[in-house]
């Protein structure tokens, strides 16, 4: 299964927006706040999907797949 670039661009470029993290890229989000997400339940619509994908990204090790679009 070959990755979607678009969808990888547009999760690389969203960041959270509110809490202690409010302004950080979901990428760039630690491992531990994402994993807690997870467990207590994420958000409905396309930031909890955003989130679960990270969750997936970061506890697969995978995060290299956002080399491309680092600033």
């Amino acid at each position: 299964m070959i990755p979607d670039a678009q969808y990888l661009q547009k999760l690389a470029a969203a960041t959270m927006p509110y809490g202690k993290y409010a302004g950080i890229r979901l990428v760039d989000l630690p491992e531990p706040y994402v994993v807690w997400f997870i467990r207590k339940g994420v958000p409905e619509g396309e930031l909890g999907e955003m989130l679960q994908n990270v969750y997936e990204i970061k506890v697969n090790g995978l995060e290299y797949l956002f080399d491309p679009w680092k600033k």
